[in-house]
């Protein structure tokens, strides 16, 4: 580009070397400012720089503070959009996301890096960890994601094929290939995985969907079912009673627990729950879950403080589990 049309850009370039080069701990002079300018093509001089930083804060929020270091007078870029522990946040957020892949981590935290400057991009470059990380495979769960946000604005079904892994850690195809078609109502996070909340039409109930064993998702032009169903439905109730977004039958359950387990029972269903004295440093709660293994599994984890003990089909039930699970055990 020639130095006439870099001209016309001047107060870009100014712009972006202020927001790549500077924050609160590292600044430029004025001479270094304009120096940084002439080397992609611009010339400029003190009293028109200062009233481009007047227009940086007055139209793009921009503020460019002075501050005298030494015998030095620097300017830097002072409040961002985003600060930087917003953008660390971000980026551990990506990081413990099963459901986006490490080629896409890498790519969006690249991005995310440039709400920062250079200076503090370093920083954050050090504490990148996603190497070991269990990610997805599945590259096509960015574009799922957006053609169910719009099949959701559009009022629309989906159809897609439903897979999961076999032995070979291949993934094949769920029904023998069969298309799922559903109605799509809302996107939820559990467990570091993405899934999908619709209404099924085959068993006209609401299921949930891992979105990255979802492939060859389209929309149709179908209106979506299930209105009535999702018209009281939580997502925060739906998620604190289905464990690992495993299904089973809603049961509302009551576990007794030595009072210093309180704790885990509140990071679990929140502090709405009431507890119940039992005696002897013991309490109760009745809470409603999906009733599945993995429900079971969770209670095992706790050891024995913690005890399901009602209703009686429940507790039969989880005893036939960990009687079968000790036979397993045994052969």
């Amino acid at each position: 580009m020639a130095r006439g049309q870099n001209q016309k850009l001047k107060f870009t370039y100014l712009m972006q070397i202020m927001l790549e080069q500077t924050d609160d701990d590292n600044g430029l002079t004025m001479s270094q400012i304009i120096s940084e300018l002439e080397k992609v093509g611009v010339s400029a001089e003190r009293k028109s720089i200062y009233g481009d930083f007047q227009d940086m804060e007055e139209k793009f929020g921009i503020e460019i503070i002075r501050e005298h270091v030494g015998s030095d007078t620097r300017y830097h870029v002072g409040t961002r959009e985003f600060e930087l522990a917003e953008v660390k946040l971000l980026i551990d957020a990506i990081q413990a996301s099963k459901f986006i892949t490490q080629a896409k981590s890498k790519e969006l935290i690249g991005k995310i890096k440039k709400l920062v400057s250079k200076h503090q991009a370093a920083g954050l470059q050090r504490q990148v960890f996603i190497t070991d990380r269990v990610k997805t495979m599945n590259e096509s769960v960015y574009y799922n994601v957006d053609d169910i946000h719009t099949a959701i604005s559009e009022n629309a079904k989906i159809k897609f094929k439903y897979y999961k892994w076999d032995i070979n850690k291949k993934l094949v195809e769920r029904h023998n290939g069969a298309w799922f078609k559903v109605s799509p109502w809302a996107l939820t996070w559990d467990d570091e995985n993405y899934y999908l909340v619709a209404f099924d039409d085959l068993d006209h109930k609401i299921k949930h969907y891992r979105v990255d064993k979802m492939m060859h998702i389209s929309v149709t032009d179908e209106k979506r079912e299930g209105k009535l169903e999702f018209e009281d439905f939580d997502m925060g109730e739906y998620s604190k009673a289905t464990f690992g977004m495993y299904q089973g039958r809603k049961t509302k359950v009551k576990i007794e627990f030595e009072d210093y387990m309180c704790g885990v029972f509140i990071d679990r269903f929140g502090k709405d729950i009431t507890f119940f004295s039992a005696g002897e440093g013991r309490s109760v709660v009745f809470v409603d879950v999906n009733v599945s293994p993995q429900f079971f599994g969770w209670i095992f984890s706790l050891g024995r403080a913690v005890k399901v003990v009602g209703p009686e089909d429940v507790v039969e039930e989880m005893k036939e589990a960990a009687r079968e699970f000790l036979k397993g055990m045994g052969e």
